[in-house]
């Protein structure tokens, strides 16, 4: 896959001079902040999903690393539509919003920040399912970092266990917080469906914040599903019908299995495949409920 022409770091720049310099905080320290969003392509125009929601939390996440000089919501979304209409992309987009301490100096400090979109082409997150492990790595307690916001510093921890779930030859991994609870996949929400019932960690498992989960509990409860938000024991992952993950990136993403046990409903299960297409359909436009959801170009 080729680069797009173009990315914004301050302004509309050549996409290989988009850069950080290496005595910066942002990558000495990981002090930064981002957002990831999709953008799709309907056949004629080209729609930002959520972005409304997506830079209200850029906002907070800024607030919360008590940057001097935050970025507001509308010079974000400014950046973001020039950086899409300068690349003219005809086709699905996922978008990296960034703010970062782009200056040197003590890992206290806490300006000059930066502004990076970038936006890259991408398909649809396409699978039948995920073979997921239970990662021996354990998500970062909310008491050490603030796993409520997109702090870049907060994915190593992810990362790991993604990582190791590779090598072990599983596609993805499974996280337990810190009290041995379910959390959350290494970026991305999970949910499972028991006796017909959609459960789902709640926000007091060292989860994200997220978007896309509040999106999911809200077209299921919908569709008339019971949602239960709360604590999972991992021993109660063995007793799920089905299982998906879901995120930005991840859309709605079926689990086949966990630790080797298979879905016993399939994968995708039916609840989960109902809601991949309805969720498949309100992105792509045919579906034209929750219409604040959209920002068209």
């Amino acid at each position: 896959m080729s680069n797009p022409k173009f990315a914004w770091c301050d302004g509309i720049v050549p996409w290989e001079d988009a850069t950080c310099h290496v005595s910066s905080l942002a990558f000495k320290y990981g002090a930064a902040v981002f957002e990831g969003i999709r953008a799709y392509w309907d056949g004629s125009n080209l729609c930002i999903w959520q972005l409304n929601e997506h830079l209200a939390r850029l906002e907070k996440g800024q607030r919360f690393m008590r940057f001097e000089t935050p970025f507001s919501a509308d010079h974000v979304a400014d950046a973001i539509k020039q950086t899409l209409n300068a690349n003219e992309f005809r086709a699905n987009v996922h978008i990296t919003a960034t703010a970062f301490l782009s200056g040197p100096g003590q890992p206290f400090l806490c300006d000059p920040a930066s502004l990076a979109i970038t936006a890259m082409a991408r398909g649809d997150f396409a699978t039948d399912g995920l073979r997921v492990q239970v990662s021996s790595w354990r998500r970062a307690s909310d008491a050490a970092q603030p796993q409520r916001i997109k702090s870049n510093g907060n994915y190593l921890n992810g990362r790991l266990a993604a990582v190791q779930a590779r090598v072990d030859g599983y596609d993805t991994a499974l996280m337990l917080g810190q009290d041995g609870k379910v959390s959350e996949g290494p970026a991305m929400c999970f949910f499972m469906v028991r006796n017909g019932v959609v459960i789902t960690p709640d926000q007091q498992s060292d989860i994200l914040e997220s978007i896309t989960r509040d999106t999911m509990i809200t077209l299921l409860r919908e569709a008339g599903h019971t949602v239960q938000e709360r604590k999972v024991d991992r021993s109660e992952l063995a007793m799920a019908d089905e299982a998906f993950f879901c995120g930005t990136a991840w859309e709605v993403a079926p689990i086949h299995s966990i630790d080797g046990l298979a879905m016993p409903a399939g994968s995708p299960g039916p609840i989960t495949q109902t809601l991949r297409s309805q969720f498949d359909a309100l992105t792509q436009g045919t579906d034209t409920s929750h219409p604040e959801w959209r920002t068209y170009l």
